[in-house]
């Protein structure tokens, strides 16, 4: 009896006890879930995705994230990485309903065991639960937090299916080296995509989402191998490879070969920084690092490294001539001088030219030593590389540049390099047993810009914002304000041909005088050559770039016409309707006159220079395109015999066609016989027109052939002279003879296409009239419908009294259509 009763004061107090203990797990159950976040909002989780930049030809540009994530629905992610996780973090994840009881057994023991060691104490969170902490909770180390976490995990179970789980877990996770999601991760540690994967690598990106650092594949290697075999065994003890396959991936190297992860394509770097900064305006830094975008390029990879070259060697050319400015840095030699040296920075967009240091000079030739590698781990190589610069792979240094320096120790090398100087230098060919030769560089004082464009759509091909990106960001093409010089006449000329003038006027190639305003100094214009040659035609005032003619011919038809035709152009937004302008003492960009010459080029329809192609948002919508032209007949369900579908063009007609085709015709002559002919030796047609500004601060060339424009400019980032004889056509011009060269070298030369309406007259060159049988100086101009060369000899500038050699030239004109300007 007393037994019973003892028993049921056990059971009693066992059940008030049970009742306690249910109630105190209620209280705390409702207290930890009343301030749960919302899990429905997994629905609609948008994850940060990266945005990607891509060529015309689909190359990959650049990359743009915050957390570098490509997304990939569950059905995309192959079953052999699910599996590899699943063996890593979860293998009953199938089982289980969002917490699991074996785990929760295995991680008390640890637990316990981690307490009495004094080590930090380990979790057992299922996939699920990892799911919850990382979208929804912190990573605070709580009972708390952990009750939290199962709740939410049970409840993401009963809302969610596995794999959709799944597909939150594996784009979420971090993955070590600024990578989220196992997308990204495959690219950036084995540049392959998820499809692509072995055993080895599988299983290696599963062992990271423990601990990223840990496991490092070149700080902890053994580490990062050994974790790696671990989970390719569990692969094995849960059936989802063979045990010969386990064994066999075991045996594999860890390679992790890392992606770049700036701009893809060589030489593009100013092109990408140009799109990263437009797409920036357009959504936001948000919308390009989080939102996802895949961005369609107008750049043409090959014209890319075509015009990177072309520059190089113009800006090269010109800074040799200018002579030596000293070494880069300078270093002790004493002891081991890798070390020293490996902390110089080079420049990482100029890979062909490697930063040495001086070991010894002497007449005939310097030894150096060649910056040593960094290794993956961030150590520096212990392999010294050796070479020698002859004396005729520095010749050109041995002219000294303002502020240079000549070192005093001796003649020949050693005049121009003293031990433990830190310069640049470029592989010429291997040399006597192990002396490699190399010749002596500079990074270029002077800079400049080229663009490079589709006149009939205006999609920006190459640019090239100066010598180096990793030197300088700043891009000439599109931030630097110069004033463009003659390489602005064109417009002017174009607006007169459009308002009743022909290329056969004539106008006064002499002395002028204008007063800008009471007690201001007369301004009198010169030529570059500081002569005049009387009357000449338009076509004579482009071609040998004459600004006493220019003037003349603005002041006639009046400033605010060249106004008007400059803005329709887009070479200014606003310009003051002064005569200076006309000599083009505007500012205006590279990318800017490019565009306004491509107007010429496109028959005068106005041409806008764009970058981006197309944009398409996370889910492949299109949400920009730069094509604005409307496709009539396009989206006809199917063929009954209707109008093959027609492209309208709406663009704004800026320029009259036979007007465009005109100074395109005049612009020719500029390479045929005026300040441009070092273009002539392409033989194919080009029109261009050069500029020089005051002082020769600036130089220009922008050319172009039926089907390409190109502008260039060169000149000092802080304005100073280039030096008397440097022009448009001496320094400018060569660059892009050298881009056309090979830009055009696999397609046929085509002529010009000359409108319907255009008269192609026989003219004298030098009156402009109507060229007579057997006249010697003749040349084809082109006429609009209802203008033919003049009858009579009429002169802009001249009164009938003051000039009666109608029909004559003087020896001086003729001289002076021979000799031609420097512009």
């Amino acid at each position: 009896m007393f037994l019973l009763r003892f028993i049921g004061y056990l059971f009693g107090i066992g059940t008030v006890g049970l009742l306690v203990v249910a109630a105190g797990a209620w209280i705390a159950y409702n207290h930890v879930a009343a301030d749960l976040p919302d899990y429905t909002a997994l629905k609609n989780y948008e994850p940060p995705v990266m945005s990607r930049v891509h060529a015309a030809d689909g190359e990959l540009v650049a990359e743009y994230a915050h957390e570098r994530r490509l997304f990939l629905p569950s059905q995309a992610i192959p079953q052999l990485l699910k599996n590899a996780f699943l063996s890593a973090e979860d293998k009953n994840f199938y089982e289980h309903t969002g917490i699991d009881p074996e785990g929760v057994a295995r991680a008390a023991i640890v637990f316990v065991q981690n307490k009495l060691a004094g080590k930090r104490p380990q979790g057992a969170s299922t996939i699920t639960q990892q799911v919850a902490k990382n979208f929804l909770l912190t990573n605070e180390q709580s009972f708390e937090r952990k009750m939290k976490e199962a709740i939410l995990a049970i409840r993401i179970e009963s809302t969610y299916s596995k794999e959709e789980i799944l597909e939150l877990y594996m784009n979420q996770i971090y993955m070590g080296i600024g990578a989220y999601g196992v997308a990204a991760a495959s690219l950036l540690y084995f540049d392959k995509s998820v499809h692509e994967l072995t055993i080895a690598e599988a299983a290696y990106l599963a062992a990271l989402p423990k601990g990223p650092n840990n496991y490092h594949p070149f700080r902890h290697t053994d580490r990062a191998i050994e974790r790696r075999n671990w989970v390719i065994g569990q692969m094995a003890v849960n059936g989802f490879i063979t045990q010969e396959q386990a064994e066999k991936a075991k045996g594999d190297p860890l390679k992790v070969v890392q992606r770049p992860t700036g701009p893809h394509i060589f030489g593009a770097d100013y092109f990408a920084e140009e799109v990263r900064r437009q797409l920036i305006e357009r959504y936001g830094e948000k919308g390009l690092y989080e939102g996802g975008l895949s961005v369609r390029t107008s750049l043409d990879p090959r014209l890319q490294l075509v015009a990177r070259k072309a520059l190089t060697k113009g800006l090269m050319s010109f800074d040799m001539n200018a002579g030596w400015r000293g070494p880069v840095a300078k270093i002790a030699l004493e002891g081991d001088w890798g070390p020293a040296l490996a902390e110089q920075k080079g420049l990482a967009d100029v890979p062909e030219w490697r930063l040495a240091v001086v070991l010894s000079a002497g007449d005939q030739e310097a030894q150096i030593g060649l910056q040593p590698a960094r290794l993956v781990t961030g150590g520096v190589s212990t392999e010294r590389e050796r070479g020698i610069i002859p004396l005729d792979q520095m010749k050109w240094a041995t002219r000294l540049a303002e502020g240079g320096k000549r070192n005093g120790i001796g003649k020949g090398a050693a005049s121009v390099l003293a031990p433990g100087d830190v310069v640049y230098v470029e592989k010429v060919t291997g040399g006597p047993g192990d002396r490699p030769i190399w010749r002596l560089r500079q990074v270029p004082e002077v800079s400049g810009a080229l663009v490079a464009m589709d006149p009939h759509t205006g999609r920006v091909l190459a640019v090239t914002g100066g010598f180096s990106f990793a030197e300088s960001e700043f891009n000439r093409a599109t931030q630097a304000w110069r004033q463009p010089g003659s390489s602005f006449k064109p417009f002017v000329y174009a607006a007169a041909l459009d308002n009743g003038y022909t290329p056969s006027s004539l106008v006064l190639d002499g002395p002028i005088e204008i007063q800008p305003g009471p007690g201001q100094p007369v301004w009198r214009p010169e030529n570059y050559s500081q002569k005049f040659y009387g009357p000449s035609t338009l076509r004579v005032g482009i071609e040998q770039s004459r600004n006493t003619m220019t003037v003349r011919l603005a002041k006639d038809m009046g400033m605010p016409l060249v106004v008007e035709y400059a803005k329709r152009f887009g070479i200014y937004d606003e310009l003051g309707a002064y005569l200076p302008m006309s000599l083009g003492a505007g500012e205006t960009t590279v990318l800017r006159l490019t565009s306004a010459y491509a107007t010429i080029a496109n028959g005068g329809r106005k041409v806008t220079a764009s970058f981006i192609d197309r944009i398409q948002d996370r889910y492949g919508k299109t949400v920009f395109k730069h094509d604005k032209r409307v496709c009539e007949g396009c989206d006809a369900p199917k063929w009954a015999n209707q109008e093959e579908p027609a492209l309208v063009d709406e663009r704004e007609q800026v320029l009259d066609p036979m007007t465009a085709y005109q100074i395109t015709s005049i612009m020719e002559g500029v390479v045929l016989r005026g300040t441009a002919t070092i273009l002539s030796d392409l033989k194919r047609p080009i029109a261009g027109k050069t500029g020089t500004t005051n002082d020769e601060k600036d130089v220009w060339f922008v050319g172009f052939t039926p089907d390409l424009v190109t502008g260039v400019y060169i000149g000092y980032d802080k304005p100073r002279g280039l030096g008397r004889g440097q022009s448009g056509g001496h320094t400018a011009a060569p660059v892009v003879r050298d881009f056309f060269a090979e830009a055009l070298k696999d397609t046929p030369a085509v002529p010009f296409r000359v409108p319907p309406g255009i008269r192609l007259i026989a003219v004298n060159r030098a009156t402009g009239m109507r060229a007579s049988p057997g006249d010697g100086a003749t040349i084809m101009e082109a006429f609009k419908p209802g203008t033919a060369p003049p009858d009579t000899y009429s002169v802009i500038g001249y009164d009938a009294e003051q000039f009666d050699k109608a029909r004559k030239v003087t020896p001086e004109q003729e001289r002076g259509l021979q000799q031609g300007g420097l512009y």
